[in-house]
């Protein structure tokens, strides 16, 4: 069987779509399975008209003339019409649930239209229980139409889980993910004016959400220790986990979390929200928290920078086990299970 997998996220500056679609399609050739991935470098996918053009256009004429048996929509969006048997991976409903702040256009394609998609795909597959959940709620699924959602927790690269800590003498907080309300980075700037000393790196795309966070930070008198660098290359961020103090991850919503989940992999020490599905992907193996609780928030980060050493023995004995969950050989595994599924109708 040929599979064509939708890579368009993986084009310019990929955040976590693209990391998983990387990833996943690097595993399953590994695998043995014929793979081919369908991206246009010319296509800028972060400009709205372009991502339409893709999905609805561009796709579905780069499927058919690619002779792949199945298409998997790896990006969370489907086209209009099927040509060919095809699945969809569903990362989470936050256009429906968390991002009113955002434009009613893209509100509406990447909520509505794209979840009355997902009802014409021949099998789902999300990342995590609670996207699960989420989906089925929002759809309104009855038990019959659930039974075609299938849970495959995406991989880690290995960049991560062969790290090497180092952290350096400076008491560095790592915030890693699209600068987005919800991300919730203001609260770890509320958190660093009780925190002498520290500093905020933030790294990932920019939103308009920048603007209020930079303002915050210039009112509560600590913006020289906020550092937000914007999208950074992979060097750059697997230097961040190896050398700061801790991650931390206060989102209101993730349909899976990979900031925390590197930061497991990694070694690194980690304190995270316990919202959507964070809970779930840490395990127990971290400090999980309100993402509205400042005052524990303050309490933790205070903590592990005053005791680093208890720290990172906590993060190193449970590596392993944060490793093995979040292989990308057991995820392109129960993947190619899925797909089979779909082949055989």
């Amino acid at each position: 069987m040929k599979v064509a997998i939708d890579a368009q996220l993986a084009v310019g500056t990929a955040t976590g779509i693209g990391e998983y679609v990387q990833g996943l399609s690097a595993a399953l050739r590994l695998a043995g399975m014929d793979v081919v991935e369908l991206s246009d470098p010319t296509v800028d996918p972060w400009r709205f008209d372009r991502r339409v053009y893709w999905d609805q256009i561009l796709l579905p004429q780069r499927a058919r003339a690619s002779g792949a048996d199945l298409l998997h929509c790896a990006s969370g969006t489907m086209p209009l019409s099927k040509s060919m048997p095809t699945m969809v991976t569903v990362f989470d409903v936050a256009w429906l649930r968390v991002q009113s702040h955002t434009r009613p256009y893209a509100r509406y394609y990447f909520g509505r239209f794209a979840s009355q998609r997902y009802r014409t795909a021949d099998r789902i597959v999300v990342i995590s229980r609670f996207s699960q959940k989420e989906l089925i709620e929002v759809l309104d699924l009855s038990d019959r139409e659930a039974d075609r959602i299938a849970i495959v927790y995406p991989g880690v690269s290995s960049e991560f889980i062969e790290l090497a800590r180092k952290p350096t003498a400076e008491k560095t907080i790592l915030v890693v993910g699209t600068i987005e309300k919800r991300k919730n980075l203001a609260l770890i700037i509320r958190a660093l004016k009780h925190i002498p000393d520290a500093r905020i790196i933030a790294v990932g795309p920019f939103t308009p959400y920048v603007d209020e966070c930079m303002s915050l930070a210039n009112e509560l008198g600590v913006l020289d220790r906020v550092d937000i660098r914007g999208y950074a290359p992979r060097a750059d961020v697997l230097g961040l986990y190896a050398t700061c103090d801790v991650v931390c991850v206060p989102s209101y919503y993730e349909g899976f979390g990979y900031a925390a989940a590197q930061a497991l992999c990694a070694g690194t020490p980690l304190i995270s929200s316990d919202a959507g599905s964070l809970a779930e992907v840490i395990g127990g193996n971290a400090p999980t928290i309100h993402p509205d609780a400042d005052d524990l928030w303050i309490d933790a980060i205070r903590d592990a920078l005053k005791n680093p050493d208890a720290w990172e023995h906590r993060a190193s004995l449970v590596r392993a086990s944060a490793q093995d969950r979040y292989s990308w050989d057991a995820s392109a595994r129960a993947m190619a299970d899925v797909y089979a599924t779909v082949a055989t109708g």
